[in-house]
């Protein structure tokens, strides 16, 4: 193997893994995102986790005097579809550097995909050094 190919391969094993260790600790962020929306008038409360799901709703007590069960209902809904487009929002801002331009983040990752299985694996060449 020339020096030249040896160079080149490990210019590129290293970048690899750079960008691999890069896109790992997006997911990291990513398992760690949550969110919160809050009404105009403050009496619903939202937070949501990384997938969407609802992990706490908090009502002021005065809601109740204020709206019918059916507008709660409907207040709870409208925070929880917030609170999930920041997160939705933030997942594409931190995914962005790892996309082509014309690939949108929803055909990518359909209802039920998996992050972790497109995760590659650092490369291990014999006899290169490859670390970033």
């Amino acid at each position: 193997m020339s020096e030249e190919f040896r160079l080149t391969v490990e210019a590129l094993a290293k970048e690899y893994n750079q960008r691999t260790a890069g896109l790992r600790k997006a997911y990291g962020q990513l398992s760690e995102l949550t969110a919160t929306a809050e009404s105009r008038d403050g009496m619903v409360r939202v937070t949501v986790g990384p997938r969407g799901q609802v992990t706490s709703i908090k009502l002021d007590p005065r809601v109740y005097r204020k709206l019918s069960p059916s507008e709660l209902a409907q207040a709870i809904l409208n925070q929880i579809g917030a609170a999930g487009r920041q997160v939705t929002d933030r997942t594409k801002e931190l995914m962005k550097p790892f996309m082509p331009d014309d690939l949108p983040l929803e055909d990518l990752f359909g209802e039920g995909a998996g992050f972790e299985s497109l995760l590659p694996q650092p490369l291990k060449l014999p006899g290169l050094d490859t670390r970033g």
